[in-house]
């Protein structure tokens, strides 16, 4: 039966191979199964991760001017998902195409190539965030900070150019086993290695930031909740502990995403170099598409890392939540909502009298007991 199924297919053109591609070894890769899934899992990724990744852009760029390395390092780190995530609507068109590639071999090839590049900036970026906040718990010298500052963006600076040149050779120059109609499907490298041997070192790069993450997180939270157990009668005691707990949840993050993907892509490189039968080139390819949508959900959930590392990532989230929450039930019950209108009457000693509407609402505003009006100054944004 397998026999017929491959005759039949090399009698085709490849542009009617819809459900299968067929490596140089002869071997179907059925890649029917995820395909709805898939399409529908990068669906929701593309719209959480550009929503939050966007507003934590704005945040970091326009709302808080403040600048420090760690500061630069999340731009950088929010430009990556957003470049990663813009890359994911070829994918969904390409899944629901049922697997059929339109946009010809080089434009599959650069699509490939920037999600992944972006996928691994983001990466190294979260090691260099995990050791600049370790350091400046050890150091915290005014003139160390600005250095820091000048650094972290040429080290950004840096990363972008390397790897920008390191995908332009992996684009420009052909492997030799491209399957017309196809895009991000299992290839097989035997005698095109040179590329699995990249992503080999990618393998290596990752290990060594997931070391440096494990090692500056570990020692931060050990210094913080020693600081808390010490000098419990401190102000910041609490916050110190809260803050250790939160550097263990951007660790969580990290080894759910990245740890699954990377274990397993060893596997997968070796499939690619060496000969497996075909039953087994089926399960490697599927598993490594599972394994790749969590890495790809990292996109989504480092907001929830700025979120957890920014003060005012925090405060003007739930600005605008309140905001909208104070749109939606003013406008179904305007009676009853917790931001209700009140007026304040106010008697002039020259018998005018003069009605005011003042908006009490909790989300920002506060009615003094003269009837004054407090509106919050732009620097309590901050």
């Amino acid at each position: 039966m397998t026999s017929l199924l491959i005759a039949r297919n090399e009698s085709q053109p490849y542009s009617t191979i819809t459900n299968t591609s067929k490596n140089d070894s002869g071997c179907i890769i059925d890649d029917r199964a995820l395909r709805i899934p898939l399409a529908v899992v990068y669906s929701l990724m593309f719209v959480f991760g550009m929503v939050g990744n966007s507003l934590a852009l704005y945040v970091f760029l326009f709302i808080h001017p403040k600048k420090n390395s760690v500061r630069v390092f999340l731009i950088n780190t929010a430009i990556a998902d957003l470049i990663l995530i813009i890359c994911l609507p070829f994918r969904i068109v390409y899944h629901s195409a049922n697997n059929q590639w339109m946009l010809g071999t080089v434009f599959c090839k650069v699509v490939g190539n920037v999600f992944y590049m972006n996928m691994y900036i983001s990466i190294t970026l979260l090691g260099f965030i995990s050791v600049d906040r370790y350091i400046k718990i050890q150091r915290s010298s005014k003139s160390y900070k600005l250095q820091r500052t000048r650094w972290s963006t040429r080290l950004c600076c840096l990363i972008w150019v390397l790897s920008t040149a390191a995908i332009i050779p992996m684009i420009v120059l052909s492997e030799g086993n491209e399957t017309p109609g196809k895009c991000f499907h299992y290839k097989h490298r035997k005698y095109a290695k040179g590329k699995a041997y990249f992503n080999v070192f990618l393998i290596v790069v990752f290990w060594i930031v997931f070391a440096s993450l494990v090692l500056s997180y570990g020692k931060i939270a050990k210094k913080l909740y020693q600081v808390s157990k010490d000098k419990p009668d401190l102000p910041n005691a609490q916050k110190y502990s809260r803050t250790a707990k939160k550097s263990f949840f951007v660790l969580f993050i990290f080894t759910v995403c990245f740890v699954p993907y990377h274990i397993f892509r060893c596997v997968y490189i070796w499939s690619q170099i060496s000969d497996p039968n075909c039953y087994w080139k089926n399960i490697i390819d599927k598993t490594n598409e599972i394994a790749l949508l969590f890495s790809a959900f990292n996109s989504c959930l480092d907001p929830v890392m700025y979120f957890l590392l920014s003060g005012t990532v925090r405060r003007t989230t739930t600005d605008l939540l309140c905001l909208s929450s104070h749109a939606n039930i003013s406008t179904t019950n305007s009676s009853t909502s917790d931001c209700r209108p009140a007026i304040v009457s106010q008697v002039s000693t020259n018998t005018r009298i003069s009605f005011s509407l003042v908006n009490q609402c909790r989300c920002g505003r506060s009615t003094t007991n003269q009837g004054q009006v407090y509106q919050p100054t732009q620097k309590s944004l901050h």
